[in-house]
Parts: structure tokens; C-alpha cells; sequence
């Protein structure tokens, strides 16, 4: 997919873990391409069926192609890395893509395991809605296995969570950003 806008350079920025660790948020570049590749590779078998509800020995090929390539305005990714910004590792990815249904994008999530349960769910949940919300998007599904509470309580900490439902294992559920979540800037 080409790129139909500029690169939103005004969503990059530094930004400091609970622990103090600091790392860098962006929007996604086709040449993460390899990186996505990389993330998946550094996931536990946990994590990654967490986030792709299977698990695969690798991703499909051209998966990470198309999942960087975004058109920063209907389909969205930001990242965050760490280490030299000539080669960076990237340690999570957060999304929106557009869905069957009118005004709502579907979100997803995945940060490396060393990365988990220092605060950088909030910190790209905060992000990912701020710029959807700048773009005219303001309602989101998230499908999320029913056994992950982590990412089932960010979002009924930090969203306003309109339906929820629960079928085979996985709770679907549509929210909207909340004016005054506690997330922080």
C-alpha cells in the first residue's frame, strides 16, 4: 500500500517508562518492515499468542510489509524504539486499521515481554487514540482473548468502554477515548 499522506512527524517523541528507562515513539516507516519481524521474533510464545491469538514459528511472508506500510490518517501504527535511531530495535507496536463498520477502527497492541508491565500499554494506548482522535476517529473495537486481564484492564481503566461481548474465548469490545483518563501526555 502507498503512503497517501506526509509522515505525521509531529507524533514522534521521546518518552520515559515508570522505571526511567527512556525510549523514542513514532509512526511506522515501510522500512520497519524487518524490524515487525524482529518484534515477533522476541515475543514469548505467551505474548505472541496474546497478541495473534496462534502461534507461528514466523510470520506470514509479506505480513511485516504490509503492516508497515500505513497511510497515517485511516491506517496507523506507532512504534517505539530504542537504541541508535540509525538502527533501531523496536521493543512495541501499537494500530488502527478501519473496520466493516462505519467510524470504528480496530486497534491492536504488542509490546516485547523485557518491555511488559512498565507502564508503555498506557503511554501507546494515550498515543494511538490521541492521533486517531486528530484524524476524525473517535470510536474503536479491540478483540482481545478473554484471559488477558493486563490488556482487558487498561482498556476499562483508560477507555469508556460502550459493548462488550464475549463469544468462543475472545471478548470483542467497542470503546471510545476517554476525555478524562489519567493517561498520561
Amino acid at each position: 500500500m502507498a503512503l497517501d499522506s506526509e509522515y505525521p512527524t509531529e507524533l514522534q517523541r521521546a518518552i520515559v517508562l515508570t522505571d526511567g528507562t527512556e525510549l523514542r515513539l513514532r509512526p511506522i516507516r515501510p522500512d520497519d518492515a524487518p524490524r515487525l519481524d524482529d518484534v515477533y521474533e522476541h515475543l514469548s510464545r505467551h505474548s505472541a499468542y496474546q497478541r495473534f491469538f496462534t502461534i507461528m514459528n514466523r510470520l506470514p511472508p509479506d505480513w511485516a510489509r504490509v503492516h508497515a506500510s500505513v497511510d497515517y490518517r485511516r491506517r496507523l501504527a506507532l512504534v517505539v524504539e530504542r537504541g541508535p535511531a540509525e538502527t533501531p530495535e523496536l521493543v512495541a507496536v501499537a494500530r488502527y486499521e478501519p473496520t466493516d463498520e462505519e467510524e470504528v477502527a480496530e486497534v491492536a497492541f504488542v509490546v516485547v515481554d523485557a518491555y511488559q508491565g512498565r507502564g508503555l500499554g498506557k503511554i501507546l494506548l494515550h498515543s494511538l487514540l490521541e492521533a486517531a482522535h486528530a484524524r476524525d476517529i473517535h470510536r474503536f473495537r479491540a478483540y482481545v482473548l478473554a484471559d488477558n486481564a493486563r490488556m482487558l484492564g487498561l482498556l476499562a481503566r483508560f477507555t469508556h468502554i460502550v459493548e462488550r461481548q464475549v463469544e468462543s474465548g475472545v471478548a470483542s469490545l467497542l470503546f471510545e477515548r476517554r476525555i478524562d483518563s489519567p493517561l498520561p501526555p
